[in-house]
């Protein structure tokens, strides 16, 4: 809510934008049904993954149409969501997480990816997204 006052007092539409987008989804969130009146760090951490995801997929369908005036906003928007996300981790240290639940699991073969997935999305949540951890598994085990 600090976030959005500033947005409003600096008139900054961009963080704005984003801001009530964020706010609306956390109400969503709490009117839901069966859900309590506050929710915890993990659902919340999911909700802006899925935010920055769906900014993610439009700023790619914007930029194959170019359309640079709709992809700008994407881009804006993005930016202001990561800064409430988790930092994300490299691509690098996503390897060797893989790894290292590769070997925990004892996976060898591509048939052995939904294994690998099922324990990695639960210990990657919110570190990064669940596209990367596939394409990284397919390599991996390929």
């Amino acid at each position: 809510m600090d976030e959005l006052k500033n947005a409003m007092r600096a008139k900054d539409e961009a963080a704005l934008r984003t801001l009530r987008a964020i706010k609306a989804a956390i109400l969503i969130e709490k009117t839901s049904e069966g859900a309590t009146d506050t929710i915890s760090e993990a659902t919340e951490a999911k909700m802006l993954q899925k935010l920055a995801k769906q900014r993610r997929d439009s700023l790619e369908i914007f930029e194959k149409q170019n359309r640079e005036d709709l992809a700008s906003k994407e881009r804006e928007e993005l930016a202001i969501i990561e800064r409430f996300l988790p930092k994300q981790i490299s691509a690098d240290e996503l390897k060797a997480e893989l790894q290292a639940i590769i070997a925990q699991v004892g996976a060898k073969t591509a048939a052995d990816m939904g294994k690998v997935m099922g324990v990695a999305s639960k210990q990657l949540a919110g570190k990064t997204d669940g596209k990367a951890i596939s394409e990284a598994v397919k390599q991996l085990l390929s």
